[in-house]
């Protein structure tokens, strides 16, 4: 029988989204909140505000009365929006953090008011199916087989923890005959050793720590002066732990480290696992955008070997945060992390041909994330895509040239990716905490000032300026503008320091 349209019938109708409400208030709303967005952005001229303090205890007087909404937009505007980064400026080159999409931040607003939970088919028809597609062009993005599976992720922290989870009691099934699942750690698991590279990211080690192993499970392997994890000692290092007792469990390769951008030789590193029958998990949050750039798909040669992989879209995919995947060989893998719920995922729908996301998941209600990167595959293609992300490659080359050739700065290492890492180097003789100091306060002034939004790291204990280019709308012109507030920073933070030390 027909749907019939019922009118208006209680006090809330019109603060949702539904068919009995006001329906021009739905679009006043989204109209209204769209003109604040646009005026932010043509009123930034800078990454960040100048520095003030930010006033937020207002909002919460009076809360038991209602306030119209253009009054609560223009609070945010005023007290939030203006103190807020605009990562979508091209001075904003600190992190692994992207300016989105226009594509990605309207499949935002969909999935939102769409709201669907991806744990179960009936609470997401389409998304389900949505999510299955775009999983599988993933799948063969990185070439791996047909028994190939994955989900959406918050991000690297959750694909890398996933990952080192299967391997861990993919581990304890095979070779212990354990059943970490039911009857949780074996004691052997007090001597599980992961392989990583000094450079991988902290949440290796995280995810160590959270799974019960430790720390001290961790084993970095030294890096080249590339920055990339040396396969020669990783097998040292494997032998090592085997004449000590311990298990090597699993090996997990970076493609793309936080600070420099670099990619361990991901297929000597697979001949390593596969001859040690060990767990290869791949860290490509950073760099697995590559697969899309013909001209630097190389560089990731032998990531269709991996066990289990992580990419986040979030940073070179240009997708709004958070949006990550985790992808593995074999769906089969996905049985460790498995839980069944009669009132959600029943065997009786994986009978009829139902699937359950929850099932591949380590979370249960999430975000329909996926419709992010479909939007953006259709509306933007993966032509221009590849063109952006090769195009913040090229920029960052550029940064890297422009700084070897300036002589009050040093350059780390030429750059494999988007981030460049170097320092600046004072006029005058310092010792060297305090030209570390300088560094430091180089970039806490130009955040300070708005001028510019660059990150700091430390190498060996001393400190050096990062520069990660991952905005497609950088230019030439934003390069030499913050090099040149970077040196100047440097004078003017030199030249207090020696009128200092000349005074006392």
């Amino acid at each position: 029988m027909p749907v019939v349209k019922e009118e208006s019938h209680t006090a809330f109708d019109n603060e949702f989204l539904t068919n009995v409400g006001d329906q021009g208030r739905i679009l006043e709303m989204l109209t209204r909140t769209s003109a604040y967005i646009a005026e932010f952005f043509k009123e930034s001229e800078r990454p960040v505000p100048a520095a003030g303090e930010s006033q937020m205890k207002h909002f919460f007087q009076d809360i038991k009365q209602e306030h119209a909404f253009d009054s609560v937009l223009k609070e945010v505007m005023e007290h939030i929006m203006k103190r807020s980064l605009n990562i979508s400026h091209p001075h904003a080159m600190a992190h692994l953090h992207c300016p989105p999409l226009l594509s990605g931040v309207c499949a935002d607003v969909i999935v939102s008011a769409l709201n669907q939970s991806m744990d179960s088919w009936d609470q997401s028809p389409a998304a389900t199916a949505v999510e299955i597609e775009v999983v599988n062009w993933l799948c063969e993005l990185y070439q791996l087989p047909q028994a190939a599976a994955g989900t959406f992720t918050t991000g690297g922290t959750q694909s890398n923890f996933m990952g080192l989870l299967l391997a861990r009691d993919q581990y304890c099934a095979r070779k212990l005959s354990h059943d970490v699942k039911a009857d949780g750690l074996p004691s052997e698991a007090a001597r599980f050793k992961i392989f990583c590279s000094e450079e991988a990211h902290f949440t290796v080690k995280k995810s160590a720590v959270q799974l019960g192993l430790g720390e001290r499970a961790v084993i970095g392997v030294p890096a080249d002066e590339h920055k990339k994890m040396s396969t020669e000692k990783l097998e040292a290092f494997i032998q090592e732990a085997r004449e000590a007792g311990d298990h090597p469990i699993a090996i997990v390769a970076t493609a793309g480290t936080t600070d420099f951008g670099s990619i361990d030789p991901l297929e000597d590193i697979y001949h390593t696992a596969d001859k040690e029958n060990l767990w290869m998990h791949v860290d490509a949050a950073f760099g697995g955008a590559l697969a899309l750039c013909s001209d630097h798909t190389a560089k990731l040669e032998g990531i269709e070997n991996a066990d289990s992989l992580a990419v986040d879209f979030h940073k070179l995919f240009y997708q709004p945060v958070s949006c990550g995947a985790f992808l593995v060989r074999s769906r089969d893998s996905f049985r460790f992390i498995r839980h069944g719920a009669e009132y959600l995922n029943p065997e009786d729908d994986r009978e009829q041909g139902f699937t359950n996301l929850v099932d591949y998941s380590m979370q249960t209600t999430r975000r329909f994330d996926a419709l992010k990167l479909l939007m953006t595959i259709r509306t933007v293609g993966t032509k221009k895509w590849s063109e952006m992300i090769g195009h913040g490659l090229k920029q960052a080359g550029c940064l890297a040239e422009k700084i070897n050739d300036e002589p009050a700065l040093h350059l780390v290492m030429k750059p494999e990716m988007n981030a460049v890492v170097f320092k600046y180097d004072p006029e005058h003789s310092f010792a060297k905490a305090e030209e570390d100091e300088i560094n430091r306060e180089i970039q806490q002034q130009l955040y300070a000032s708005g001028e510019a939004v660059i990150a700091k790291t430390k190498i060996d204990g001393r400190q050096f300026l990062k520069c990660t280019l991952l905005n497609p709308l950088t230019t030439e012109k934003d390069i030499d503008h913050v090099i040149e507030a970077v040196i100047e920073a440097g004078r003017e933070i030199e030249l207090l320091r020696r009128r200092k030390s000349v005074e006392f």
